[in-house]
């Protein structure tokens, strides 16, 4: 099944974030406690996947372009009100759960170049070995997760079904315009770009900054698109 890897990285963040949701009742200094080691395991996460990075200056201006591109179209605050929604919706009683959890859960299982990997891989070959180790991270981080921002987590697990489905859907068309090394080097940007976010992601949840992260998601697409414009002209 070629969407095999898709669905069980879904069902993965949805059974992880339905066992942490018995952990939300845990005393809240524990919950903060794990919420910090989380943030600087995901900061632990960017540095590696920004280390490897080949072209940091294409790099800086993806990021530059996409934050600017989520800044004027407000993307941030539109998931937000998509999360408010929810709330209202599933009767969460508290503000912001939600709106946090969806937001960070989808860019932490979004980001990265193991997501990419594994489509294409799964869309080409109908390999989801890569997707099916993605699926055991996410899991855990999920599970973790859950008992800081609650339901959110879990919805996030929605779009990021639908990404990776993207992707594979999308694999056999992308590989028959753009040669396997563009792709590779597209693939390693998108690692640097999404490290940056995942930087910028721990640094939230340890309160040292309140950075819109929800506005730098345009930032992978670009770097996708910078690559392929500079490796054709």
């Amino acid at each position: 099944m070629i969407f095999a890897g898709a669905l069980a990285n879904s069902l993965a963040i949805i059974i992880g974030g339905a066992l942490g949701m018995v952990f939300t009742f845990i005393p809240e200094h524990i919950k903060d406690a794990i919420m910090k080691i989380q943030g600087l395991f995901i900061i632990t996460m960017g540095i590696q996947m920004v280390v490897g990075a080949t072209d940091i200056l294409t790099t800086l201006i993806s990021l530059i372009i996409g934050v600017v591109i989520g800044e004027v179209v407000k993307l941030e605050e539109l998931l937000n009100r998509f999360g408010h929604l929810m709330e209202v919706r599933l009767g969460d009683k508290h503000g912001g759960n939600i709106s946090q959890g969806l937001i960070s859960g989808m860019l932490i299982f979004i980001v990265g170049a193991m997501g990419i990997v594994g489509g294409l891989d799964a869309g080409l070959q109908g390999n989801n070995d890569v997707l099916y180790t993605k699926a055991t991270m996410d899991f855990f981080i999920a599970l973790v997760m859950t008992t800081a921002y609650g339901r959110g987590v879990i919805l996030s697990s929605i779009p990021t079904f639908f990404y990776i489905a993207a992707i594979i859907i999308s694999a056999r068309q992308i590989a028959n315009f753009i040669p396997g090394e563009i792709l590779d080097m597209m693939v390693d940007q998108v690692s640097a770009t999404g490290g940056v976010i995942l930087l910028a992601i721990g640094l939230n949840m340890l309160n040292v900054t309140q950075m819109r992260v929800g506005n730098m998601i345009p930032a992978i697409f670009v770097g996708m698109f910078i690559v392929w414009l500079l490796a054709v002209f």
